[in-house]
């Protein structure tokens, strides 16, 4: 029995000693939209927000090529499913939902341009996207422009809490944390840290390293590669040279660059025995492109793996190869895209409108869900809370489940290891205290 534990061009952060100033900069974009609650300013619904005929629009807005493609088409599926099965069950308020989809291409700019292009064009009531907190981040700005709704469905580093974001992905609490404690008690306290040039990361491996420095544990090594790079050899030296007799990698990469690190890893014989990886990118999804044998052994944390034995999670996973095909698995960003529509679904019920943002944002705090991964809750922070779990990769390519918590953890989208942020925190339903307040 497994024992129990209580991500306009935006920037690819390129200095190694960036750190806390990542920090900063989520801080203070979101200042604004705190003070702005403060004041009293309710956000309406977009002018572009309409429901017509038979049909309600949404959004769907993922990377469907580029070196993103690997992981984010399939949660375009479980979208499309979650959405399938909700027009065959009668549809919202008597209407269809009627998806647009569009190609972020993995480039931020292109999503920033197809979220305006959604909601001033196709006037959708509400977009399903994104997957790195790069692409998260270039489309803030409109959301918060035109006042409209982004359902996130990706684990991501916190230190952001947007009134025009329901982030459906764990935040640092719920996977991070978590997965950096179980480490120090099982696997060791010398970390090296590798990830992909960009936001998540930098503020993950922030977090990582506030929290081994409190509890003890040592970063030896911290190295990064541009998003889609797979130039992984000086990375591989480099973790030999700082851990010669082995010791924990903390992998944060994204897309394809991890098919070449874990390849390498094991070309260059250092396998899971003396050098666990624990990832917080890698799902069963990934685990099929890159090849079970570069990865059985190794770790992730996520609050969903296809092997959660839940009711919800036979049904989801029985619906999906049944539309997709038997040899197609399920994971975690799948799982949060796939809850994300019926949290939806649930909050437009409650309002009794899909066009009426504002009033659909009220109706959607408290909103509960028997998800596959089991019953999550949103929380007037916009995040959910979540089941945490870690799992090893198996010789079935599937995550043999080592840790899981018993109940859902409450979010923290403000991270209480960060001396920035530390004594921070949101609520949505209090125009007092709104995107960050300092708790008494």
């Amino acid at each position: 029995m497994a024992r129990r534990f209580g991500r306009r061009k935006f920037l690819l952060y390129g200095s190694a000693t960036l750190g806390t100033s990542v920090l900063l900069k989520a801080c203070g974009s979101n200042q604004t939209t705190s003070e702005s609650s403060a004041t009293g300013e309710s956000p309406s619904a977009s002018p572009a927000a309409a429901t017509s005929g038979d049909t309600i629009k949404v959004g769907i807005l993922h990377s469907l090529s580029g070196t993103m493609a690997i992981s984010e088409k399939s949660v375009v599926d479980a979208e499309l499913l979650a959405i399938e099965e909700i027009n065959k069950a009668g549809g919202v308020l008597g209407k269809q939902i009627e998806p647009i989809q569009e190609d972020g291409a993995s480039d931020w700019p292109t999503f920033a341009e197809k979220a305006k292009k959604l909601i001033d064009q196709d006037k959708v009531v509400s977009i399903f996207g994104c997957w790195t907190s790069a692409s998260r981040k270039a489309v803030l700005p409109v959301f918060e422009e035109k006042k409209h709704m982004l359902w996130y469905p990706v684990q991501y580093e916190g230190q952001e809490c947007s009134n025009n974001i329901f982030y459906t992905g764990a935040a640092p609490n719920q996977q991070i944390e978590p997965s950096v404690d179980w480490l120090l008690e099982n696997k060791g306290k010398e970390f090296f840290l590798v990830g992909s040039d960009y936001v998540f990361p930098r503020t993950a491996n922030t977090i990582i390293k506030a929290q081994l420095e409190a509890k003890g544990g040592k970063v030896v090594g911290e190295d990064y590669l541009p998003l889609g790079n797979t130039e992984v050899t000086p990375i591989i030296t480099k973790i030999k040279a700082a851990l010669p007799n082995g010791g924990v990698i903390y992998n944060t990469l994204n897309g394809d660059s991890n098919v070449a690190f874990f390849k390498q890893l094991q070309g260059a014989g250092l396998t899971p025995d003396k050098y666990p990886t624990m990832s917080v990118s890698i799902a069963e999804e990934e685990v099929k492109a890159i090849g079970v044998d570069y990865l059985k052994g190794h770790h992730a944390a996520w609050n969903y793996f296809q092997t959660v034995d839940t009711p919800a999670n036979k049904k989801f996973v029985e619906a999906f190869k049944a539309k997709y095909g038997a040899e197609r698995v399920t994971n975690d960003p799948m799982e949060a895209a796939y809850i994300a529509v019926y949290l939806w679904k649930q909050a437009v019920e409650k309002a009794k409108t899909a066009d009426d943002l504002e009033a659909v944002r009220k109706a959607a705090y408290g909103q509960t869900f028997d998800a596959p991964e089991g019953t999550v809750t949103l929380e007037s922070n916009h995040h959910l809370a979540k089941f945490v779990r870690i799992g090893e990769v198996g010789d079935d390519g599937l995550f043999k489940i080592v840790n899981s918590t018993d109940k859902a953890v409450s979010p923290v989208p403000w991270n209480q290891f960060v001396a920035e942020t530390k004594g921070y925190a949101c609520d949505w339903s209090d125009p007092a205290k709104g995107g960050q307040y300092k708790e008494a």
